[in-house]
């Protein structure tokens, strides 16, 4: 197998418990470290809370693994400070195509909509991902980074957990306020408490192979069904950064995983869809199932469950790191606020709420995939191919086609932290819906929406082209001294000297939010739209925000 990427070794050091033999409780423990784990430690560390991470490994995940990152996460990351790394080494790309046999039946665009800083995705090795996210965590003194570190126990006493942790040096003990439980798919912690994941494996397997090539194929999502070099089956193509391509084959249920690994098997299938006289070295070869499935619930007493380790889903659509990470996300701000006694442990239970909503919304989404990339009858099977065929010509067929529909962030619909509209407003961004991006000025300087969404809970108001009355800003920054991290902003059409003013010269923060003079919009700390009114009124902001804390 040819290397693109230089694997780093994190040496094991003992922590001090372990070497006094003492016990010390942590605010948070982090189980796993890759990327839902060392986004949450980021997230807690910017936060001001001290987290320790126990991961069992000593290096980064092994593989390309994910490769596809949304415009969501991206997001997440790029407050958190790595996003514009990944996207600077990523392969940036937003159009898909879609094929049967060798006609196109026709392409799509993630992100057809103009002036957003981040982009739909970027294709990027999780290897290289992790990596980033590792050396941005040795910048944070809070974060206690604790490699060869595998629990082997977890017990809850009422207000802590107590894990056994197992290193070099041998087996220790450590107690934790909270633990969030970021170990994967096989994850030791739901074994521990006996949990069992709902859901289904599908009967189907793919080889995924990495290769190692020069190609001219653009930085597009190429997906075939029934490809000339691959009858009666589906592939897929993805550019990866360093001449990396990631081809991905169906193979059938009675597929023999070992033997469908072996480069005597791997190489003619890349051949056949590539041309026996293009060169490639095989750099990781992976056979995987469809799996749809999840908890019942992520928050168990003290223990709360994130990523892989609380759902499952296939990996068409690219939704396990794109659904991981707004995990953390969610979840952070909320334990942040209870640690720091602003908010009661009930708040948690909304977390398990949202995210369960998420993971059925991406389970269902992955299950229509998988049901039509693999038909389970032969009328399925008609089926999907008349929509294939009518999809050529036919735009309204062209809805009907699932291979694989991209990750996109939830709506909180029915979130009890949502205030409902007693407004009418125009536009996709009602309560619970995760906030678009928008060009503005701030400070004199070109910028945008989501670098004013810093992690704390923001005000918008929109002050249009008149000032902001002295009641309201008086309002707000009393409500920006008090005791919840909050920040407000004046959205005006043009530059108007106010303090932390967003200038919306381009008018799309106008257009995307339909704002209108006097609008407020309340947005929380996971840049979810709480609130919003069509005029300012201190009461029902301070009982949106009461809502949304749950208090």
């Amino acid at each position: 197998m040819h290397a693109t990427f230089s694997y780093p070794k994190y040496s094991f050091v003992p922590s001090e418990e372990q070497r006094t033999g003492t016990v010390r409780r942590h605010p948070v423990v982090v189980i796993g470290a890759g990327p839902v784990g060392l986004t949450a430690a980021l997230d807690f560390a910017r936060k001001g809370v001290p987290v320790v991470v126990l991961d069992a490994e000593d290096t980064v995940s092994v593989g390309s693994r994910a490769v596809c990152y949304a415009k969501r996460a991206l997001e997440v990351w790029d407050r958190l400070g790595v996003g514009q790394r990944m996207i600077d080494k990523g392969v940036v790309w937003k159009i898909g195509k879609v094929f049967n046999g060798d006609r196109m039946v026709y392409q799509f665009d993630l992100l057809p909509e103009p002036d957003h800083k981040i982009p739909a995705f970027i294709n990027l090795q999780q290897y290289y991902l992790e990596d980033f996210l590792v050396t941005e965590a040795r910048k944070h003194d809070l974060i206690d980074l604790r490699w060869l570190s595998r629990v082997i126990s977890a017990k809850q006493e009422g207000d802590h957990v107590v894990l056994q942790v197992e290193t070099p040096d041998g087996v220790h003990a450590v107690e934790a306020d909270w633990v969030i439980a970021c170990d994967g798919a096989k994850s030791s912690v739901r074994k521990m408490l006996g949990l069992e994941f709902q859901g289904e494996v599908f009967k189907d397997r793919f080889l995924i192979a990495d290769v190692v090539m020069k190609a001219d194929f653009p930085a597009e999502r190429w997906f075939w069904f029934d490809p000339p070099f691959h009858r009666k089956q589906s592939a897929l193509l993805h550019m990866q950064p360093d001449n990396v391509w990631r081809l991905d084959f169906q193979l059938g249920w009675d597929a023999d995983p070992e033997e469908e690994k072996k480069p005597e098997r791997v190489i003619p299938r890349v051949q056949a869809m590539l041309g026996a006289d293009t060169p490639f070295e095989l750099e990781w070869v992976s056979v995987y199932t469809f799996q749809c499935r999840r908890l019942e619930r992520f928050r168990h007493g003290r223990i709360l469950f994130a990523g892989d380790s609380a759902h499952q889903v296939s990996p068409f659509g690219a939704r396990g790191a794109n659904s991981g990470v707004p995990d953390a996300d969610n979840l952070v701000w909320k334990l942040a606020l209870v640690l720091d006694g602003k908010a009661p442990d009930s708040l948690l239970d909304s977390y398990s709420d949202e995210r369960v909503a998420a993971a059925k919304e991406n389970i269902l989404n992955s299950t229509r995939s998988t049901d039509f990339i693999t038909p389970k009858s032969e009328m399925s099977r008609v089926f999907r191919d008349a929509v294939l065929e009518l999809a050529v010509d036919q735009p309204f067929a062209r809805s009907l086609v699932n291979s694989g529909r991209l990750s996109t962030p939830t709506t909180y619909t029915d979130s009890p932290l949502n205030t409902p509209d007693t407004d009418a407003f125009a536009g996709k961004m009602v309560p619970g819906a995760p906030a678009t991006d928008a060009p503005v000025e701030r400070d004199g300087h070109a910028g945008w929406l989501m670098e004013a969404l810093d992690g704390r809970f923001t005000v918008l108001y929109a002050a249009g082209d008149g000032p902001v009355p002295a009641e309201v800003a008086e309002a707000l920054d009393g409500l920006a001294a008090g005791p919840l991290p909050l920040a407000w902003h004046a959205v005006t059409e043009r530059r108007r000297g106010i303090a932390g003013e967003l200038v919306d010269s381009a008018g799309r923060l106008r257009e995307r939010y339909d704002l209108t003079p006097g609008s407020v919009y309340l947005i929380r700390p996971d840049q979810h739209i709480a609130a919003r009114w069509r005029r300012f009124d201190a009461a029902a902001l301070s009982a949106a925000l009461d809502r949304a804390t749950g208090r």
